[in-house]
């Protein structure tokens, strides 16, 4: 990808205490070059720098942005870019990431790449998630890895009643449901014994947790699919929630649907290490 770098975005995971000394030193290599820095008021407080700004603002302001933290991390600010074509350079401050694939001693080689804006993306896929209660919208969510629909601690199993473009598929009766995109398939779906999905295939996962019927198993469905589940419970206490970090409690009978988003999300690949050495290093295959 050849693009012109004049503004830059940058966010930290808050509690890292790295973080700021890192970004930091980010911001002096950039000026360097003439390129603006933006952080959120925290980073750029901790920094020094006057001028900060809000999350949502920094997206449609700058041209790339920049993440320090973890996959998490890199998550929230998916969701706060949007529909924006804004690649994202992940920079992993513990151990490797799916996502966050540049680690702190790479920095330095990302930074020339971003500069010259030489740098490959990886475009993955986002899904939109509503909710709909009486025949209204009253939740709406873009996500990056997946959507879950789960029981509190004490509920019972949940009947989810699901159907795939209109066609009924099953009503699974477990303590949850998955609804993953490629990128989102090595996160709690594999917890869950779903598959991986190599982020270039153009499909959905739908996985139960701790499906009632044994019988039950993951689904890979087309990434043109509409996704549709009514959740049946009385009493008991279920959740949705947006990669697992946004969401709220649902009500019976509220209807969940699920698509691919307009919405995609531009990584910047490492030079350094393809997707399958990143699975390789972080489930440990081939380790004794």
């Amino acid at each position: 990808m050849n693009a012109v770098i004049k503004k830059v975005g940058l966010y930290a995971k808050k509690s890292h205490p790295d973080a700021a000394q890192l970004a930091a030193e980010i911001r002096e290599r950039l000026q360097k070059e003439q390129i603006e820095v933006l952080m959120e008021d925290s980073l750029a407080e901790q920094v020094g720098q006057v001028c900060g700004y809000a999350e949502a603002e920094i997206p449609a302001l700058v041209d790339l942005v920049i993440v320090l933290g973890g996959d998490g991390t890199l998550i929230s600010v998916a969701r706060l870019i949007g529909d924006m074509p804004i690649p994202i350079l992940g920079v992993n401050l513990g151990s490797l990431g799916f996502l966050t694939e540049v680690t702190r001693h790479e920095l330095s080689d990302s930074l020339d790449r971003v500069i010259k804006g030489e740098f490959e993306v990886s475009d993955r896929m986002m899904l939109d998630a509503v909710i709909r209660r009486n025949g209204e919208v009253v939740i709406a969510h873009t996500v990056l890895n997946d959507v879950v629909i789960n029981k509190g601690a004490l509920a019972r199993i949940i009947d989810m009643e699901t159907s795939v473009d209109d066609a009924h598929l099953t009503t699974f009766k477990a303590d949850g449901l998955i609804i993953a995109t490629p990128t989102g398939s090595t996160g709690y779906n594999l917890a869950a014994g779903g598959p991986i999905i190599y982020p270039g295939i153009n499909s959905l996962v739908i996985t139960p947790i701790c499906p009632h019927m044994l019988t039950n198993r993951p689904i890979i469905v087309s990434d043109q699919a509409r996704i549709q589940i009514e959740v049946k419970f009385d009493d008991d206490v279920v959740f949705f929630t947006a990669d697992g970090q946004v969401g709220c409690k649902l009500l019976p009978n509220d209807i969940i649907e699920v698509r691919k988003s307009a919405s995609r999300t531009l990584l910047i690949a490492s030079p350094r290490r393809d997707y399958f050495e990143i699975l390789r290093t972080k489930l440990s295959w081939g380790a004794r």
